[in-house]
């Protein structure tokens, strides 16, 4: 008999996104499962969406964090596997047999899926994001972190491990838990068969916020865990290149109509030379998911416009950084 798999979603203000997710869930081809959503203090109607569902609800007093969600979640699961997911996400109807599949055998691991390259939300910013993760988390096979959007862990490990941490910042507590295991000797093993579809409703200002404030927080946790150049998923040293850049031929760009000088020209050429070379294999994942227009458009967002609000992302977790170990 299959493996009894718990799926736990947290939830808050999933009004616009969970009615979508736990259809998604309850149209799975896996069949022994148990569905525990855990509701993380709402106050929009999601919690009556839940209710219309033959899921486990546990409903939190207060807003905690997802962190905390999660955890109460695994604490009332039955089932030999968690399964981790968010609740703006869609399981394909083979993600749950593909997580048991890649779990067989890798008992001491934590197994990691993606994002779909195509969003459920086909729009630009959307698929910018959703085919940028999707390459960015699928590099490697035995990546730096598992993203909660799509983890798939053994019940018993999970909560020996005690589970993500509850006192943390208010993202990045599954790279933390990652980290965390895979100091403890346990592999993280990333399946790209593992498929799930976000809802992103991104657009040109709700990508730049996201972008501004994840690397806040990634600078942040960065250089308290002193990896900063790290190649870590979407914190990628493509990425990283490519911020540096941008600045690099900004200020390049800068001094060259100040002193009229033609090499400050050419050394903007190799620049972004430079950029686009250290990219190229993810204008390819533009290119092949979407088509060559939007793999242009793609670029020039990814270069020109994107790097801009990391940047500023990454120098104000820098300076919250600084200023709290200066509090100490």
């Amino acid at each position: 008999m299959d493996k009894l798999v718990s799926v736990i979603i947290p939830n808050y203000n999933g009004g616009a996104t969970i009615e979508k997710c736990l259809e998604a869930v309850f149209s799975s081809g896996y069949r022994n499962l148990e569905v525990i959503v855990v509701d993380d203090g709402s106050t929009d109607n999601s919690v009556e969406i839940i209710k219309r569902f033959p899921c486990t609800l546990v409903q939190l007093n207060r807003r905690s964090g997802a962190s905390k969600a999660r955890n109460a979640g695994a604490k009332q699961s039955t089932g030999d596997i968690l399964f981790f997911t968010d609740a703006d996400c869609m399981l394909q109807e083979d993600t749950l047999a593909e997580a048991v599949k890649s779990l067989g055998g890798h008992e001491d691991a934590v197994i990691g899926g993606t994002y779909t390259e195509i969003p459920f939300d086909d729009r630009f910013f959307s698929a910018f994001q959703s085919i940028f993760v999707n390459y960015s988390e699928t590099k490697r096979s035995e990546p730096d972190y598992i993203a909660t959007h799509a983890m798939a862990i053994e019940r018993g490990l999970f909560i020996g491990s005690g589970g993500f941490p509850e006192d943390f910042l208010p993202i990045l507590e599954d790279v933390e838990f990652s980290h965390r295991l895979r100091r403890s000797g346990y592999k993280l093993i990333m399946s790209p068969d593992i498929l799930v579809q976000h809802i992103f409703n991104f657009t040109l200002m709700k990508s730049l916020r996201n972008a501004f404030r994840k690397s806040l927080f990634w600078t942040r946790y960065s250089l308290k865990n002193r990896d900063l150049l790290a190649d870590s998923g979407t914190a990628s040293r493509e990425l990283k290149t490519d911020v540096a850049s941008f600045f690099a031929g900004a200020f390049t760009l800068l001094f060259f109509l100040l002193s009229g000088k033609g090499i400050l020209l050419s050394l903007l050429v190799f620049i972004i030379l430079l950029n686009l070379w250290s990219s190229r294999r993810l204008i390819v994942a533009f290119y092949e998911a979407k088509g060559l227009p939007f793999a242009f458009g793609a670029t020039i967002y990814y270069m020109m416009l994107y790097p801009l609000a990391v940047g500023a992302g990454a120098f104000a977790g820098a300076a919250k950084y600084v200023l709290s170990e200066a509090g100490k």
